[in-house]
């Protein structure tokens, strides 16, 4: 997989201080989207996530967009990846690719950090209601899959699990935990895997944007409960981020990353990549440790 999106939009100098995140892109400047797909493209990545993690429709239109032009952005940032994938093209490169859509959690529309808690305190209905629009537009799509990615919450992803059985395109499921055994509301994954394990669009489950000292204790609790399910993990660098000044203080090492995932690998995961302040060198660094 690739790495985090919204790192690489702030290397080309984008200021993401913003309700909409990397979404704002979309509209505001599309080219540093493709030009930051094409930078983990050319590091190895062979799966690259959508801009749509904070492009939702209630995202768009709070901001004064027309319902029209919302739908048109959601499923422009599909549009925008696979650009990036035919100028990968034009380069020489006959690898298969993949487009995740991203499907970002509730709590990454409220801008609040919330994606790191959880128990939004809002009803089944209006957790349906955010999510239904966004994925049956993305279902419309070029994308190969859903990522829904970053869930913190276990209300969130039973709202899911019941929207997915109704597409055509399948997903996977990516918690956002706490510790090595709890989603960041405190439900053990263990019951989330056992909740998902005979869903049929749902063909992997894992971990993303959680701190790597959390992650191989998260595999062997996925792998005790998920059944044949795939295994998809995408952690953080393990860098703090302080949502009051939407800052991170920390630091990473891509040759740490890469001798981590190949810990990870021997587990028994399928699909691996990075998540917030992972970049392309760190994804080129994970490649080369994985080919040599």
């Amino acid at each position: 997989m690739d790495g985090g999106l919204s790192n690489e939009l702030e290397r080309q100098g984008c200021n993401l201080n913003h309700k909409l995140w990397s979404a704002k892109m979309v509209d505001a400047n599309p080219e540093v989207i493709i030009i930051a797909h094409l930078s983990y493209l050319r590091a190895g990545a062979r799966c690259i996530t959508t801009a749509s993690y904070q492009a939702s429709v209630p995202g768009f239109m709070d901001l004064g967009y027309s319902r029209e032009v919302t739908e048109q952005f959601i499923a422009k940032t599909v549009e925008l990846a696979e650009e990036a994938i035919r100028r990968f093209r034009k380069e020489g490169s006959k690898d298969e690719v993949f487009i995740a859509a991203s499907v970002g959690p509730y709590g990454a529309y409220l801008a609040d950090g919330s994606e790191y808690r959880g128990r939004y305190g809002v009803s089944h209905d209006e957790l349906l209601s955010f999510h239904k629009d966004r994925i049956q537009l993305l279902d419309k799509t070029g994308a190969h899959f859903f990522a829904c990615e970053t869930m913190p919450d276990f209300q969130e992803v039973k709202v899911l699990a019941e929207i997915l059985k109704h597409t055509k395109k399948r997903a996977w499921i990516t918690f956002s935990c706490k510790d090595e055994k709890h989603l960041n509301d405190g439900t053990p994954i263990a019951e989330c895997a056992a909740y998902l394990l005979d869903h049929p669009n749902v063909f992997a489950l894992g971990v993303n944007c959680t701190a790597p000292q959390h992650i191989s204790g998260l595999i062997s609790e996925l792998k005790a409960n998920a059944g044949n399910k795939k295994i998809v993990i995408y952690p953080n660098s393990g860098e703090v981020y302080h949502a009051d000044t939407k800052t991170w203080l920390g630091l990473s090492d891509p040759d740490a990353f890469a001798t981590m995932t190949q810990q990870w690998l021997s587990q028994g995961v399928d699909i691996i990549g990075g998540c917030c302040r992972i970049g392309p060198e760190h994804i080129n660094k994970m490649s080369d440790a994985l080919s040599a």
